[in-house]
């Protein structure tokens, strides 16, 4: 079934390409695409197209050029296509979409899902790109593609296993993979990323109410403790230090002892207080050492 899928999804793409690569309708089929390609989706609402949408794209020489109507330029369509897959959904859909983040979603959330702006997801259809507000310019797709084009390979196990089973651990992971992803991609894009990393906590946390009362109490505090660690990605490690402080250490449960002593020992070294960082040090495995230097590099 699977293989008759993936069939299923580069017959439509090659269909989009005999027709000028126009952009597709089915907001799924380009989801699932853009899962086996390791890209971001870009999408609009249907009624953006029943008028002229104008953008900016920069040339060779990176000077902007007008373009009068986003989906009809035929020069910009194979560029867009280099970099996402594009998708235009039905308003039809709208309702069904709004019921799945209604009450879930910041409101700068909501403001982009029903705007008539580009709207960057995943392939699980969250909004990457919700900090964007174009107040009096036009969108510019070269910056759009400068900022947004993602290759997701590195997410790309996580984002499957997320989509074959949908559970405490494939949220909490695949949450965890994008902090790693935001440590070792785009700067700039590193608040948006981690974002979308807090959808998938928030989702983790909603699925762990499904556990035993003594397992949601260990769920909940490897949750709380990977949301702490958004701000030591964010240069922030005094703020770590506090938060880790309100948790009190000796109440953290075994199973989420190491990853504790991970945040006490970046964070001090991140802060200069040396000795503090070196009691916590032996309770870290090698990988995490690694990944700790990276982030006290970050923050020095």
């Amino acid at each position: 079934m699977k293989g008759h899928l993936v069939k299923l999804i580069f017959l439509v793409f090659a269909i989009n390409l005999s027709t000028a690569q126009e952009w597709m309708t089915d907001l799924k089929i380009a989801q699932k695409l853009a899962l086996v390609q390791n890209k971001m989706v870009l999408m609009v609402w249907e009624g953006t197209t029943e008028y002229p949408y104008p953008v900016f794209v920069n040339n060779e020489k990176g000077r902007k050029i007008y373009v009068d109507n986003l989906f009809l330029d035929e020069n910009l369509s194979p560029l867009i296509w280099e970099y996402f897959v594009p998708v235009i959904v039905s308003e039809n859909k709208y309702g069904v979409y709004y019921s799945e983040i209604k009450g879930k979603r910041s409101r700068n959330y909501i403001e982009k899902f029903n705007d008539n702006s580009i709207k960057i997801m995943d392939v699980n259809g969250n909004i990457l790109n919700t900090s964007d507000i174009y107040l009096e310019d036009l969108e510019n797709i070269s910056t759009i593609i400068k900022k947004y084009a993602l290759d997701t390979e590195f997410l790309a196990p996580e984002l499957r296993g997320y989509q074959t089973q949908k559970d405490f651990y494939s949220a909490y992971y695949l949450a965890s993979k994008y902090m790693d992803f935001s440590l070792y991609g785009k700067e700039k894009l590193r608040p948006d990323l981690l974002k979308l990393a807090k959808i998938y906590i928030d989702e983790a946390r909603s699925f762990a109410k499904a556990e035993s009362k003594e397992e949601q109490s260990v769920l909940a505090q490897r949750c709380n403790l990977l949301e702490i660690n958004q701000y030591l990605l964010l240069k922030r490690p005094k703020k770590v230090l506090r938060l880790l402080e309100k948790m009190d250490a000796y109440k953290i449960d075994n199973a989420n002892t190491s990853f504790i002593a991970y945040l006490y020992y970046t964070a001090y070294m991140s802060s200069k207080r040396l000795e503090d960082a070196e009691s916590w040090k032996s309770k870290i495995s090698s990988v995490n050492l690694k990944k700790a230097q990276v982030i006290i590099n970050l923050n020095s």
